[in-house]
Order: C-alpha cells, then structure tokens, then sequence
C-alpha cells in the first residue's frame, strides 16, 4: 500500500506542472496580444497624423 501515497503525490505535480505551464503561456499570449494591439493603434495613429504637404490647409490672402 506504499504505492498509493507515491502514485497520488505523482499525481499531484503532473497536475500543479501542468497548470504552471498552461499559466505561464497564457500570460505570454495575453501580453502579445496586448503588445499586437498596441503596435495596430500606434500604427493607425501614425496614419492619421500623416499630413500631406501639397494641400496646404489653410489659405493666405484674404
């Protein structure tokens, strides 16, 4: 019966390792996605900024 304790707490570190490395990669991908989303606003910002020179927007003379 020495076996049960040993295949339980065996038991007990596959799961704990498991949920360790499901979390950690979890966390990764979130902040990638983050990062992603980040980029794609900076991105689209840059864009909208973006002011073309050949069409002054304002007129002298009046």
């Amino acid at each position: 019966m020495i076996w049960v304790p040993i295949v339980l707490g065996l038991f007990k570190f596959t799961v704990l390792g498991t949920t360790f490395v499901l979390c950690i990669k979890s966390q990764r991908e979130g902040e990638r996605e983050d990062r992603r989303a980040e980029e794609a606003r900076m991105r689209s910002t840059a864009v909208e900024c973006d002011v073309d020179a050949s069409e002054p927007d304002v007129k002298a003379g009046g």
